[in-house]
């Protein structure tokens, strides 16, 4: 788990020193970081 951490931890460092600007967006961070859109997010908790 660590290792995947500091994997990510340097993809984003790439990334920022690679950026034009001063910071990465937060849409260009989750860009690198892989992230999806969770298709529930919204939506009220399922009940139990």
């Amino acid at each position: 788990m660590a290792l995947a951490e500091i994997e990510l931890c340097g993809e984003l460092m790439i990334a920022a020193s690679a950026a034009d600007g001063e910071r990465l967006s937060p849409d260009r961070i989750d860009e690198v970081l892989r992230v999806t859109p969770c298709p529930a997010a919204g939506a009220a908790p399922a009940p139990r």
